[in-house]
């Protein structure tokens, strides 16, 4: 299947519905720091797929997926804070875990193919 716009993607499909979740879990955080820094780095990976497909050249796009992907180890690494704190319960976190190193894998293959 031939990607016309990033919303075609899978990786930025899964990043979207991963935002949507930690948006929604820790929305309502007094720990204002904390869900900050957690809802803007999850924000990051789609945004940086996104962007990085806007630009319509392969090696700044993949620049942007490395950056992307960064963001994913930031989520899953403040994901372990969470359930250390007792912010999120262990369920919650394997979920958000698991599609965390979902979407880190995807883009590994995506810049392999770039």
């Amino acid at each position: 299947m031939k990607i016309e716009k990033f919303e075609d993607i899978v990786a930025w499909q899964k990043a979207k519905i991963l935002s949507l979740h930690i948006y929604k879990t820790f929305n309502t955080s007094k720990d204002y720091g904390f869900r900050d820094q957690i809802q803007r780095a999850s924000v990051s990976i789609m945004n940086n797929i996104a962007e990085g497909f806007e630009r319509r050249g392969d090696k700044e796009f993949k620049q942007f997926l490395f950056i992307a992907k960064g963001s994913c180890g930031e989520v899953r690494s403040m994901l372990y804070l969470a359930l250390e704190l007792g912010y999120i319960p262990k369920n919650k976190f394997a979920e958000f875990h698991e599609q965390s190193l979902e979407i880190s894998k995807i883009l590994s293959g995506f810049i392999k193919t770039l």
